[in-house]
């Protein structure tokens, strides 16, 4: 579960906890405390969307928030392939993916008061649980990561020297934590 993927996966686990083996987790919250201060404006658009709606726009499309959800607050943006937020920018500019970010911003808030629920989920249902967290991150932080490490104590938790998309920094890595994780639990990935 990443990014949006996050709730929706955990809105699957909790309905139906029968059906899965584990939880792979990168930069996903379930915590308000993960919530960086980019949600200052997100939830100011929750409030009132007309009224915020050109600023969350302006900021789907611009380079300088591209980089960000790229490269964080990593030194030397200029070390990092530009192509990884360009070509994200090209695909938020496809016709009709602006209403539908739009949408997506706006609905998150129907996960946080769903998030309890999630914790339970994770103290009472224990699953082996793999959390793969970029540092890096300005839309969720490594409070998020630290939140989820609290409820299965038994959680495995690994920070990268990676941005919002750790696994387009570490790929290599998360591949091998990702089998690790799944041999050590003796979980077979399916086909």
């Amino acid at each position: 579960m990443q990014d949006y993927g996050g709730p929706i996966g955990f809105r699957m686990a909790s309905a139906h906890p029968q059906n899965g083996n584990a939880l792979i987790i990168q930069n996903a919250v379930l915590h308000e405390e993960g919530l960086t201060r980019v949600w200052e404006l997100r939830r100011a658009f929750w409030a009132n969307r007309e009224a915020n709606e050109p600023r969350i726009r302006d900021g789907i499309y611009s380079v300088q928030s591209g980089v960000a959800r790229h490269v964080g607050d990593r030194p030397n943006p200029e070390r990092y392939n530009p192509d990884l937020w360009m070509d994200e920018i090209a695909f938020l500019k496809r016709p009709g993916e602006e209403r539908i970010q739009l949408d997506l911003i706006y609905d998150y808030q129907s996960n946080l008061p769903k998030y309890p629920r999630w914790q339970a989920y994770l103290r009472e249902r224990r699953p082996p649980t793999l959390v793969v967290w970029g540092t890096h991150d300005p839309i969720f932080s490594v409070a998020g990561a630290k939140a989820i490490e609290r409820e299965p104590p038994e959680a495995e938790v690994h920070y990268l020297e990676a941005g919002h998309f750790a696994i387009n920094d570490s790929p290599e890595e998360i591949s091998s934590l990702i089998d690790a994780f799944l041999s050590k639990h003796r979980i077979k990935q399916q086909q």
